[in-house]
């Protein structure tokens, strides 16, 4: 994002005032991708949108410091990344450690579709990359401290310049060169190893639609031995914010098994998509209500036919993703 791109101008009223209508509504154009870019920075959903109406916040109490030497764009997102180092500053005393992320939220797909097309003129529209929004990329940059992970981001998935970002950030460009290779390094030691170079797992293929199936299929069925064919050897297992990482085959089949999965009753699933990511929202037969009524939503990541990490999310999370709030008994019910 080169902030020497063509700049926006505020409206202005009869007094020579900055209009509030018009100002909110050239904002409002970048509401989605603010939400994205402040979501990297922290991992959750909710916590992105209280960054991004502070963000808008600030933005209009300091509307007569724009000067329309850069764009408008890159106006609030250094806004929205100093928002973001703030709200860390307050509610993440810690990184995050040994590969869990409690606080580790869903995107649903069909929000990230609202972002703009990616245009040759606006880099920054690349921000939505895949590769950048799936969990494994999001998990690995919780555990990178706030500065080196706002670095990484502005830099590597924005582009920002180094000399912006240091202006930003109020640091050297030595400085913020140092601080993108730290972060560099520790995405390296979070990331899968199939994912060292961004590669992120499969495209959705016939293929990974056929193992969603099944995994489905077993699900519903509670088969954990049909389940089990279908994991990577090193498969990793996470349910936030429920503290807990299982890895590899037989910890995470062990942990279903004490957890009483195979007794759980009858299920239907729901295939969606979070994170540019294939996912079953599972519902759960409750008699009392006479309907199938939400119970978790796995994530799947799967990487040469195999899933390699599921992040199972509670059933808080069905109405930000869009999915039904109860689904009626069918006919084999």
């Amino acid at each position: 994002m080169n902030a020497n791109t063509q700049p926006e101008k505020l409206g202005v009223n009869g007094l020579g005032e900055v209009d509030e209508p018009a100002f909110s509504g050239l904002a409002e154009r970048h509401r989605r991708e603010l939400h994205v870019h402040c979501y990297r920075m922290l991992g959750s959903f909710e916590d992105a949108e209280d960054a991004v109406q502070e963000t808008f916040l600030r933005a209009w109490r300091r509307r007569e410091t724009f000067e329309g030497r850069s764009t408008l764009r890159a106006w609030l997102y250094r806004i929205a990344t100093n928002a973001c180092l703030d709200l860390l500053a307050k509610r993440r005393p810690k990184p995050a450690t040994g590969g869990e992320v409690p606080w580790l939220q869903p995107y649903p797909d069909r929000l990230l579709d609202e972002l703009p097309a990616s245009d040759a003129d606006q880099p920054e529209t690349f921000a939505v990359a895949r590769e950048t929004i799936e969990l494994a990329y999001l998990v690995a940059v919780q555990h990178l401290a706030p500065r080196p992970r706002a670095v990484l981001i502005l830099r590597d998935v924005l582009g920002w310049p180094a000399k912006e970002v240091a202006q930003l950030l109020g640091d050297s460009v030595n400085s913020v060169n140092s601080a993108l290779q730290r972060a560099r390094a520790g995405m390296r030691e979070h990331l899968p190893a199939e994912r060292q170079d961004w590669t992120g797992g499969e495209e959705e293929d016939s293929g990974t639609r056929e193992l969603v199936r099944r995994y489905t299929d077993a699900s519903v069925a509670t088969d954990v031995h049909g389940l089990a064919t279908l994991l990577r050897d090193d498969v990793r297992c996470s349910m936030p914010p429920t503290p807990g990482l299982h890895v590899g085959r037989d910890a995470v089949v062990n942990s279903w098994v004490e957890d009483g999965f195979e007794s759980l009753g009858r299920l239907r699933g729901v295939f969606t998509s979070v994170n540019r990511q294939p996912a079953v929202a599972f519902y759960l037969w409750r008699k009392r209500q006479d309907a199938y009524l939400p119970l978790t939503i796995d994530v799947l990541r799967v990487t040469g036919g195999e899933i390699t990490e599921i992040v199972t999310f509670h059933d808080d999370r069905f109405p930000q993703l869009g999915l039904p709030e109860r689904l009626p008994i069918d006919s084999t019910s």
